[in-house]
């Protein structure tokens, strides 16, 4: 369900505190130090690095550290300032960082991957580091020991990892675009369920505990809604992406998705919308509307004289409809469709002004985004890309 044409123009942008520059390779994860006017980096090109803000109002390396290996992804824990650090050669190593974050000081280093680290995090409350890597394994380490506990052999190479605390599942997306739930226990794993919406890999996953919501975003340029803890099997589209979604994070207080996408594009999602879900398409041999053969119904053809038309679906009603009982086109926020999408004559006539208001903003980044990570407490948004360049910016109310 491919949207089908150009966002509207952006309502608001968010606001640019700085920008970070000096990595010599992409920043592949970089995250907002809590309290600090500090930001951590891990970069393909081998470095750690921790960024303070001087009085200049730049922001210098506190830290510098190189690495065996390009570093592939991060996990930083405020409370204990325990930065897991994820590489290519599939190692994970962890260190403690000061206080003043000026040193950072190796605890451990173990070999969890047979390749490169995709994700990694670090439960606090069972001390546990979960990871996956290029040799198509989810894996769980004991953070105090550095001993392997368990793994997880996933269908293909998994960008997606989150952890559920309370109920101690973990969900695994992976680039077949199937999303993999399983059950941890200390020493062993149990395979509760895996489900499939995308017609591309999963890029990225986001947890809301709260609401028990898994949201998850694909090279497919969709992200979709799962509905964990309703029990009820629902899933809700976002289409509002040109290109495939990067990386995903969640405003618990205000109920707002971030989505950011490889086109340089940032969507803030209200969540806090009743939304609906986008109905099957149907099947026909004939247009639901007006009875026009479709090209491959032959007997049809032959027997009305009439010439075969090409299918299509409506996004609102999911009848298969010929082309001109669909030349119509609207959004539909509510159903996720932020850009107008082709719609059946009679539904286009059903949609009010106000089914029509977006729920959605668009922003663009100007620079090719691989990561996204929001600071709730302040409302700051980071971003990292391809271009070596960490933006630092903040969320602002249509007010600012």
């Amino acid at each position: 369900m491919a949207a089908e044409t150009q966002p509207k123009a952006l309502t608001r942008k968010p606001l640019l505190l700085n920008k970070v520059e000096g990595s010599q390779d992409v920043v592949n994860m970089a995250a907002i130090v809590p309290k600090e006017d500090g930001v951590i980096s891990v970069s393909e090109d081998r470095t750690v690095r921790v960024w303070l803000k001087r009085d200049s109002g730049q922001y210098w390396p506190s830290i510098y550290h190189a690495m065996p290996s390009p570093c592939s992804c991060m996990s930083f824990n405020p409370e204990t300032r325990r930065l897991s650090i994820g590489l290519d050669n599939g190692t994970i190593s962890e260190f403690i960082l000061s206080e003043d974050y000026n040193k950072m000081t190796l605890v451990k280093s173990y070999q969890a991957h047979q390749s490169r680290v995709i994700m990694l995090l670090f439960v606090l409350e069972m001390e546990w580091v979960l990871s996956t890597g290029q040799d198509k394994h989810f894996t769980w380490h004991c953070s105090e020991s550095g001993q392997r506990l368990g793994g997880y052999r996933t269908n293909a190479g998994a960008c997606g990892l989150q952890f559920d605390v309370e109920t101690r599942h973990v969900f695994v997306g992976d680039h077949s675009g199937q999303v993999t739930i399983l059950k941890l226990e200390q020493e062993s794993c149990s395979l509760v369920t895996t489900f499939k919406g995308h017609t591309g890999g999963v890029t990225a996953l986001c947890w809301d505990p709260i609401q028990r919501v898994l949201f998850s975003g694909s090279s497919d340029h969709s992200i979709i809604m799962w509905d964990i803890g309703g029990r009820k099997g629902t899933a809700i589209e976002l289409q509002g992406h040109n290109d495939k979604v990067q990386s995903l994070s969640y405003a618990h207080h205000t109920r707002q998705l971030i989505s950011c996408g490889a086109d340089g594009g940032i969507v803030v999602w209200n969540m806090d919308v009743e939304r609906q879900e986008t109905p099957e398409w149907l099947d026909s041999d004939s247009c639901q509307k007006c009875d026009q053969p479709f090209f491959w119904n032959f007997k049809q053809m032959w027997d009305s004289k009439k010439i075969g038309l090409r299918q299509h679906h409506c996004r609102k009603c999911g009848k298969a409809v010929c082309g001109k009982c669909s030349s119509k086109r609207s959004s539909i926020p509510l159903m996720g469709f932020e850009f107008e999408v082709r719609v059946c004559d009679s539904c286009h006539e059903s949609i009010t002004d106000e089914e029509r208001a977006p729920t959605a903003t668009f922003h663009d980044s100007k620079h090719n985004i691989v990561h996204v990570h929001f600071d709730a407490t302040r409302g700051w948004l980071l971003t990292s890309g391809t271009d070596k360049v960490i933006k630092v910016g903040k969320l602002c109310s249509n007010s600012c």
